[in-house]
């Protein structure tokens, strides 16, 4: 696979780009946001990058920021901080992925496979289009609507959604919306993240997310949503 590494520390990603590397992924490295877009638009796209949010100049969400605008490029940001707020932040602009220094190498590289099989999985066959009530996910164009506004989703988000959809009226465990949506190598830690994943899909597609019609809880076990025949 191939990867872009962009961080600012030299020491640091020469050893994250040695690491990918014996995992047998072919790896570019930046160590500024600008040189990092710079390689990117000059058509040295990669499938996967791995984004330091805390540079200076160009930071991280930045660079992750502008890259959303024009390519669908998964994205896996590092930062030393550990606030909700920032992973969030990160997410929302469609990170697809968030890891806290440090980290251990047997971690980053567990995290690259599980983006990249999501990242794949995304690019399945076409599936048609599923509805529930006024909300659509058309599988081909990767498009989610409710009535007729159409919902920018993160990834993760869709990720999600795409499961739930898929088992409208089934009680989907934590665990099946993780593998599907993280891949099957996923980590503990992906499961608080999932729980704010789901907050902020709510938030973009219910109109009561305090009262969700569409995705419900079902506690200890994890999520469904709702039958297409059930009313709202």
């Amino acid at each position: 696979m191939k990867l872009l590494v962009v961080d600012d520390d030299p020491d640091l990603v020469d050893i994250i780009a040695y690491t990918l590397r014996k995992e047998g992924h072919q790896v570019s490295i930046a160590t500024s946001g600008t040189q990092a877009l710079e390689m990117v638009e000059r058509g040295d796209v990669p499938e996967l990058i791995v984004l330091d949010v805390m540079m200076p100049g160009l930071d991280g969400f930045e660079v992750c920021r502008r890259i959303r605008q024009r390519w669908q490029i998964p994205v896996i940001l590092l930062t030393a901080r550990g606030e909700e707020a920032d992973r969030v932040w990160g997410l929302d602009l469609g990170a697809d992925d968030y890891i806290q220094k440090p980290f251990s190498y047997k971690e980053l590289a567990a995290r690259v496979r599980a983006v990249a099989r999501r990242a794949a999985l995304s690019q399945t066959p076409n599936q048609g289009t599923l509805r529930v009530g006024d909300l659509s996910i058309d599988f081909g164009q990767r498009e989610v609507r409710v009535g007729d506004r159409v919902v920018d989703l993160t990834p993760k988000e869709y990720g999600i959604l795409h499961c739930l959809m898929l088992n409208a009226g089934r009680v989907v465990p934590h665990e099946t919306i993780l593998n599907f949506a993280w891949g099957s190598n996923y980590l503990d830690s992906d499961a608080e993240m999932l729980k704010v994943h789901l907050r902020h899909l709510r938030e973009k597609i219910e109109r009561n997310p305090s009262a969700p019609e569409y995705i419900l809880t079902v506690r200890g076990v994890g999520y469904r949503m709702r039958r297409p025949t059930d009313g709202m």
